[in-house]
């Protein structure tokens, strides 16, 4: 039976009310999730820090280097840490196994304009849960995050 306009746009407007109702469970969930930022780039925090706390994400600290994010981790206990992987001192892909050694069970959400296939392997390896390439849209940081929470 071919479906009419009316019937179609009713579909429409169903499915945009159930993806608007999984919106709104989702950020309810992750409401007051405490976030660590760890980029050698102030602008990159900061970028970090406006896409997330408007959601709802509690931004409880920020690191410029992998030995700031791994002294800080172990002080703050956030329950997602975003990740550059190029830093001075130590790297993220380090900084990340020295995490996960802390606490297996931390979110890691790689973010690094480095996209080469070897190095999303290798913090996958290491343990994050995601990897995003520099530049990203607000949408993609905020449903990564999401996602490795609402995994548990």
């Amino acid at each position: 039976m071919p479906y009419t306009d009316a019937h179609d746009v009713l579909n429409i407007l169903q499915i945009n009310l159930l993806y608007e109702t999984i919106l709104i469970m989702s950020n309810d969930a992750v409401q007051g999730t405490k976030v660590l930022i760890v980029d050698d780039s102030g602008y990159m925090r900061q970028v970090i820090r406006k896409y997330l706390e408007p959601k709802g994400f509690v931004i409880i600290g920020e690191a410029q280097d992998g030995w700031e994010a791994i002294q800080l981790y172990d002080k703050l206990r956030p329950d997602v840490v975003t990740m550059d992987i190029s830093m001075k001192k130590l790297g993220g892909i380090e900084a990340t196994k020295k995490i996960k050694a802390i606490e297996p069970n931390v979110k890691i959400i790689m973010v690094s304009a480095l996209g080469e296939a070897r190095f999303i392997k290798e913090a996958i390896k290491a343990g994050a849960n995601d990897f995003i390439i520099k530049p990203f849209a607000e949408e993609r940081l905020v449903s990564s995050i999401t996602n490795a929470v609402l995994k548990g």
